[in-house]
C-alpha cells in the first residue's frame, strides 16, 4: 500500500519500512545504496606523502592544469550538499523512500569527494591558491551557478516528473557523467601512464566508482518517468541538447590558456569524444524504458550494468596499464531483469 507523506513537522501519515517485498530484486535505489555501503572509503586512509614530491617535478603548465581539474571537481562536491536538498525533498514528497535514502548517501559522498580532493590540495602545498582556480571562468559560472542551481532549486516549488528529469539530466548525466567522469578518467590515466601522484590516483578511482552509481540513479530516474509517460522523452532530449554545448565549452575554457599544446597531451577531442559517446549510451538506456511498466523499470538494474560496461570499455581502450586497478572495489553481480 502506498503512503502519502507530508514532510512538515509531525505530519507523517505512516511508515513503510516494514512492507513486504517478497523475493523480487531490490529496487534500483536500494541496490545502489547497498553498493555504496560495500564500497565505503575514508579519505584520511589515503597516503599522500609521495604526491608532494611528484607534484614538484611537474612543469608549470602541468601543475596548473592538474589544479584546474581538481579545483573544479572540488567545486562540484562542495555545492552538492546544498544544491541537492530540493531533490531529496521531492523524493520524500513523492514517497520514494528508497530514492530519498539513496540521495542522502549521494549527498554524503559528494561532500566526501570534496574533502578528499581538498586534502590533496593541502598536501601538495596549493591550498592558498585554490580560490584562484575556481573563481574565474564565465562558462564555469554559468554551469554551476545558473544551469545547475536553476534546475535543482526549481524542485522546491515544482516536483513534477518534468522538473525531476531536468534536474537529473543536469546534475547526474551532464555534470557528473559528462564533465565529472571525463575529468576523473583522464586524470587517473595520466597518473597511471606517468607513474605519478599515487594518492591522487586512489582518490580519483574511488570517486569515479561513486560517480558511476550517481549517474546510474539519474538514468534510472529518467527511465521511471518515461515508463510512466512517454511524452517525457522529449524533455530528456531537450535538456540534454541544451547542456551538451555548455559542457563542451567548459572543457574548452579550462584548456584555452594552454593553446594548442595542452599539458599531458590532453585535447578537446580526446576528452569529449568518449564523453559524448557515453551520453549517447545513457540516452539509449533511457529510451528502452518506453512502453514498459513502471514497476518493472523500478527493479531493472540495467542502468547500473551500463555504467559497469562503460567503465570496462574505457579501461580496455586505454591499454594494459589502464586495466590495472589500484583500489579494490567490491562489485556485486548485477541480476538480470
Amino acid at each position: 500500500m502506498s503512503l502519502t507523506r507530508d514532510i512538515e513537522p509531525s505530519r507523517h501519515l505512516g511508515f513503510g519500512g516494514g512492507a513486504r517485498t517478497g523475493h523480487r530484486p531490490d529496487p534500483v535505489p536500494r541496490q545502489l545504496l547497498r553498493d555504496g555501503n560495500a564500497a565505503f572509503w575514508n579519505p584520511d586512509d589515503i597516503d599522500l606523502t609521495r604526491d608532494e614530491a611528484d607534484f614538484a617535478t611537474l612543469s608549470p603548465g602541468e601543475r596548473r592544469l592538474t589544479c584546474l581539474f581538481v579545483a573544479n571537481l572540488i567545486a562540484v562536491g562542495e555545492s552538492a550538499p546544498q544544491d541537492l536538498q530540493p531533490f531529496v525533498t521531492a523524493m520524500a514528497t513523492e514517497n520514494r523512500r528508497d530514492d530519498e535514502t539513496y540521495l542522502t548517501q549521494l549527498v554524503f559522498e559528494e561532500a566526501q569527494h570534496a574533502q578528499a580532493l581538498r586534502t590533496w590540495f593541502d598536501a601538495v602545498g596549493m591550498s592558498d591558491s585554490l580560490p584562484w582556480f575556481t573563481e574565474n571562468g564565465d562558462v564555469r559560472r554559468r554551469s554551476f551557478l545558473e544551469e545547475l542551481s536553476w534546475s535543482l532549486y526549481a524542485l522546491t516549488d515544482d516536483q513534477s516528473p518534468a522538473a525531476q528529469i531536468r534536474a537529473a539530466v543536469t546534475h547526474n548525466h551532464i555534470l557528473e557523467g559528462c564533465l565529472g567522469l571525463t575529468c576523473y578518467t583522464a586524470g587517473a590515466q595520466i597518473c597511471r601512464n606517468r607513474g605519478i601522484l599515487p594518492g591522487l590516483l586512489r582518490i580519483l578511482e574511488h570517486i569515479a566508482a561513486d560517480e558511476r552509481r550517481h549517474v546510474a540513479w539519474g538514468t534510472f530516474t529518467c527511465r521511471r518517468h518515461l515508463a510512466a509517460d512517454d511524452e517525457n522523452w522529449a524533455i530528456v532530449l531537450q535538456r540534454t541538447q541544451e547542456l551538451l554545448p555548455l559542457a563542451t565549452e567548459m572543457i574548452g575554457e579550462m584548456l584555452a590558456p594552454f593553446g594548442p599544446g595542452a599539458p599531458f597531451g590532453i585535447s578537446m577531442q580526446g576528452l569529449m569524444g568518449s564523453a559524448l559517446s557515453d551520453v549517447g549510451r545513457r540516452l539509449d538506456s533511457v529510451a528502452r524504458a518506453r512502453g514498459r511498466h513502471p514497476e518493472e523499470v523500478d527493479r531493472d538494474h540495467s542502468p547500473m550494468r551500463l555504467e559497469d560496461e562503460i567503465e570496462m570499455d574505457g579501461n580496455r581502450s586505454g591499454g594494459e596499464d589502464d586495466r590495472r586497478t589500484v583500489v579494490s572495489i567490491r562489485r556485486p553481480v548485477r541480476p538480470a531483469p
